[in-house]
This record gives structure tokens, sequence and C-alpha cells, in this order.
């Protein structure tokens, strides 16, 4: 199946270590429409995302990873995009799983899909205690707003234009994660969730404790 161009969206906090890499990875699969959001960093994000062939946008505070994304799904919609893929900067995701992510949405079965390390098949070397949390925070959601989900902030996500306008989040830091199952099930959104691999590093784990998606 050969799949629209989507627009990738990638909310960047100091990650001028890892950026580069992850876009140049992007760009030799074959996706271009990249967009990255500097949430107020303090490192020469920006720079290197424009270096790198992104779209470069810049909160000139830091606002948190909601907001961040917000930005780059409004700017997305308004250049046109009909898919958009929301993908992490410091390289926990593996760009082989895009298409499993896309395939869904671009055939019409579903409006979103989310990523998850524990549906079959997805896999994860998270620490035994974050899995928990992260088990955990499903369970929550699924009680709370009556999602069916195996995963929490699982910031691997792809929507269509009609489910990116619907989802309109609000929530600027990290409740933003527990927002948008919230929005797909009271906008009436047909979801599904996809195995995918996350792939935690020294890296993206001391970030992660900087406020943006574990």
């Amino acid at each position: 199946m050969v799949f629209p161009q989507p627009a990738i969206v990638i909310a960047a906090y100091n990650e001028g270590r890892k950026l580069g890499e992850v876009l140049d990875r992007l760009h030799r699969a074959g996706y271009h429409k990249l967009i990255v959001i500097d949430d107020g960093s303090s490192d020469k994000t920006s720079d290197i995302a424009q270096a790198h062939g992104a779209v470069a946008l810049r909160h000139f505070l830091n606002r948190g990873q909601g907001a961040a994304l917000r930005t780059g799904v409004e700017y997305a919609l308004r250049t046109g995009a009909q898919y958009i893929i929301h993908f992490d900067a410091d390289g926990q995701h593996d760009i082989k799983d895009i298409p499993a992510m896309m395939r869904p949405v671009v055939k019409g079965e579903v409006d979103v899909t989310l990523g998850s390390r524990f549906v079959k098949n997805g896999m994860s070397n998270a620490p035994y205690f974050r899995r928990l949390m992260l088990k955990g925070g499903a369970f929550l959601l699924n009680v709370l707003y009556g999602t069916k989900l195996t995963d929490s902030h699982n910031g691997f996500r792809c929507f269509s234009r009609k489910a990116a306008e619907a989802v309109d989040f609000t929530s600027d830091r990290m409740e933003h994660a527990s927002e948008i199952p919230e929005l797909i099930v009271k906008k009436q959104l047909r979801y599904r969730e996809i195995p995918v691999n996350i792939q935690y590093t020294e890296y993206s784990k001391a970030h992660s404790s900087q406020g943006f998606l574990p």
C-alpha cells in the first residue's frame, strides 16, 4: 500500500543532541513533512531542526508538550495535512512502526490510531515500575472515560484530518495525554491501538524527567 505523505509533528525541548539524528532517519525513510516545535529550549533545537530539513516553530517560553503539539497540529492543518502523526524527538519511537500506525487510518477503518507497548507484538524495555504506572494509568482512563486502552501516556499517535480537527485538546502540559483519549470518546471517533516498539535509553529517560512523555 502506498501511503500519502503525513505531517509528522515533533514537540522538542532541549533536544539538540538527538533531534538531528531523528530527523535524518525520518527523511531517509521517505517522510519529508516534518514540523518541529521548539518549546522554549535553551539549546540550538530550532537551528538543528531547520538544518535537518524540518519546519521549525518556536515557543519563546516553555509552555509544555501539550501546547507544543497543539501548535504543530494547527500548523499542519493550516498547510493542508490530511494525516498527522505525533512523534517523539528523543529517538524512543521506531520509524518502522509508522506504516502500521497509518494503515487503518488511510484505509478509513478508524479515525485515530494510538501506539501501545502492551498489545500483542508491542515492545518496550521500560523499567518494571514505569510499566506498572503506565498500565495503571490506562486502567484509570478506561474507568473515567470509557476507553479500551492498554497503554497510557504513549506519545505515538496518528490522526485523520477529521480527527485532528475534532480532538481540540487545550491542556498545555502532560494532561493532554489524558485529554486526547477523553476527546476521542466524547467526539465518537473510531480508534485502535497499534503495537509499537518503544526504546528507552539513558538519554530518553533523562529527558522524560524534564516533563516530556515517558
